[in-house]
């Protein structure tokens, strides 16, 4: 499978962690407390083969980064109520950019 694809799936599985960590109320609830904990070593495990097939670091790190910000402050937004302002939305564009500058950037 290629790098992009697991780390497609590193990227949604970290996603799902991090909002079934507002879920789960300070752990006090249990399923969203196990997607968490299931979430985060799945991710963890696939970016590590991601970084195992080459990608480099900082490339990785930085798609990670930046689509997770990106669909957390989403899903925040859509579905918990969070809200969004211009600025965090402008913010959001700013890191994208930066991680395709990133990859752009980088020695293929």
């Amino acid at each position: 499978m290629p790098a992009a694809v697991l780390l497609a799936f590193a990227i949604l599985l970290e996603v799902a962690g991090t909002v079934s960590l507002r879920l789960s109320e300070g752990f006090t609830k249990l399923v969203p407390s196990i997607v968490v904990v299931i979430g985060y070593l799945g991710a963890f495990a696939l970016l590590s083969q991601v970084l195992k097939m080459g990608m480099p670091l900082g490339v990785a790190y930085g798609i990670w980064a930046a689509a997770g910000v990106a669909l957390v402050a989403i899903i925040g937004a859509v579905f918990l109520g969070d809200g969004l302002t211009g600025v965090q939305i402008g913010g959001i564009v700013l890191v994208i950019g930066g991680v395709l500058a990133l990859e752009l950037g980088a020695a293929h």
